[in-house]
């Protein structure tokens, strides 16, 4: 498993269409962040699709969507290579979780 030994915190929207009642049970390596429906200021991942949308998917228009896959993942390690740029659309929401600041960046710039 890819979070072995790691505490993982998921944000969840309250969306309906996104319940499941394999994941209402919290297990001690997963805490549980619950949205609002339809409160897309809240939820950070919403930025993340802003920046693709603004970039890679920027005027893409391609006849196969595996294309559009790939851009998007293109994205994805883009905004994964700025450690800083993930929390700021945290920051940007004005939620926050713990550790309450990102951890320190100098040392991977």
């Amino acid at each position: 498993m890819f979070y072995r030994g790691e505490s993982v915190v998921l944000v969840w929207d309250g969306l309906s269409a996104h319940w499941s009642r394999a994941i209402r049970a919290e297990q001690d390596w997963l805490t549980l962040e619950r949205l609002p429906a339809y409160a897309p200021e809240l939820n950070p991942v919403e930025l993340l699709w802003s920046s693709l949308k603004k970039r890679e998917l920027a005027n893409l228009a391609d006849d196969h969507l595996a294309d559009v896959a790939d851009a998007a993942e293109q994205g994805i390690h883009r905004i994964n290579a700025n450690l800083r740029l993930p929390w700021s659309f945290l920051a940007h929401t004005g939620l926050t979780i713990r550790p309450p600041h990102p951890p320190n960046l100098r040392k991977h710039q």
